[in-house]
């Protein structure tokens, strides 16, 4: 039986017992954002939480209230037959995929469609991104790991003006998001980061921006604490939601065992589709496969996290070493590994730091992973069509790490009885009404 006691924590909530299912950096955060607010929580989740099979786990390392640019922009729709011929780009499609993907990618071109569309993509990002950096340090002094949250800068290299100027868009919009930002000429660019190639010659920094030097491990610590502040851990899937009409009894795990609850949030990343369809919506839930590969060490690589323009990725130095992350390949989740998508990260990084050309005793450590993407670039979060009583996180796309705080509030609000009305519409499942 669901629990039903009647405990308020502050004269107006009363306690539920809730399944959250997975525990990457969004379902972690929601179980701890549930906890704090009063409620019994179940955790569900198959491998070890910060472990290689979460997107949280090899992305980028940034939490960037820049991070608000989606990937579908005006235009792009013309550079489609090119990353189909061109195996070496940032983004890559394989041919035998694109039949299976050719509804998702039409609609991901029409997100981007038009400048009016990608401002309003870029607002509703906004709103999980801006003050993220201060969501994290916060988060990571409360579990007591504040050195894994860095508040150093995020640095945008350029090599001239009018190379910026092709970005020109993207800045716009995230200033019109309020972003703020340090303009850097050669000379301060090259006191910044000494390492840079000299075709660099022009920067912007933003001084706002975090980066996480292990997510493994903050992961790890988050679902940690919540199992330490009361939450249940299984370790295994979640194979169907027990519904009677619109209402939930309990979820039933890949072992067999029907857990009882009052509430399930489904933040399972790209394995949330198929539950989903459960609760009565067909999301347009795809993977898109990045790659990252991670050099031991890091004295000959940036000092800070650096973004060449000419590269589009992530050089992040972490614990473990040097990350360079930000290839997207669409080709499904259960296509091999194209390891050949880490070779061009690290002959990129080798054009942009010099010092690395030298090295030939560079040990390298490679991972493949899915991030869970709708095709207009914003995550679902919410209720189901069926049932009030399921909860949607997941399909965060590339700013799944950075928004997972304010998602965590997000859901306990809504399962606590917070938060303003239509405050969540624009992440709404009932967007994709007309899928399927």
């Amino acid at each position: 039986m669901a629990l039903q006691d009647g405990f308020a924590n502050d004269g107006r909530r009363d306690r539920l017992h809730v399944v959250v299912v997975g525990a990457g950096i969004v379902g972690a955060s929601c179980a701890l954002e549930l906890i704090r607010d009063g409620h019994a929580v179940t955790i569900v989740e198959p491998g070890q939480p910060g472990g290689e099979q979460a997107a949280s786990y090899g992305h980028g390392c940034w939490i960037s209230p820049a991070s608000v640019v989606p990937m579908s922009m005006p235009g792009l729709w013309r550079r489609v037959p090119g990353y189909l011929l061109n195996p070496q780009g940032p983004l890559t499609i394989r041919w035998r995929y694109l039949p299976r993907l050719a509804p998702w990618l039409a609609r991901f071109l029409l997100a981007g469609a038009s400048v009016a569309k990608v401002e309003r993509t870029a607002m509703a990002l906004a709103r999980l991104l801006r003050d993220s950096p201060q969501r994290h340090r916060t988060l990571a002094d409360e579990i007591g790991r504040p050195d894994l949250i860095r508040r150093e800068g995020l640095l945008y290299a350029y090599p001239d003006r009018k190379a910026l100027e092709a970005d020109a868009l993207g800045w716009r919009l995230r200033r019109m998001t309020g972003l703020h930002w340090k303009e850097l000429d050669e000379a301060a660019l090259r006191e910044r980061e000494a390492n840079l190639a000299t075709r660099y010659r022009l920067g912007l920094l933003v001084e706002d921006g975090a980066h996480c030097v292990d997510p493994s491990a903050y992961v790890a610590q988050l679902a940690a604490t919540a199992v330490a502040r009361g939450a249940r851990l299984v370790r295994s899937s979640c194979r169907r939601l027990v519904l009677a009409g619109d209402r939930l009894s309990g979820v039933e795990t890949g072992d067999g065992e029907t857990i009882a609850c009052d509430r399930v949030v489904i933040a399972a990343g790209i394995w949330s589709k198929t539950l989903a369809r459960q609760a009565g919506d067909r999301i347009p839930l795809e993977s898109e496969r990045g790659y990252h590969g991670e050099i031991e060490g890091h004295s000959d690589g940036p000092s800070f996290p650096v973004m060449p323009s000419d590269g589009r990725m992530a050089n992040t130095p972490t614990a473990q070493g040097l990350r360079l992350a930000g290839q997207v390949e669409l080709a499904g989740v259960d296509a091999p590994p194209d390891w050949d998508r880490v070779e061009i990260l690290l002959r990129h990084a080798r054009d942009t730091y010099p010092a690395l050309k030298k090295r030939e005793d560079l040990k390298v450590r490679r991972w493949l992973g899915n991030r869970p993407s709708t095709p207009d670039g914003l995550p679902v979060i919410g209720p189901s069509r069926r049932s009030p009583e399921v909860l949607y996180a997941f399909g965060h796309g590339h700013v799944g790490f950075a928004s997972g705080p304010v998602t965590g509030r997000m859901i306990a609000d809504l399962v606590s009885g917070g938060g303003e009305s239509g405050a969540l519409d624009a992440f709404s499942a009932r967007r994709f009404r007309w899928w399927g």
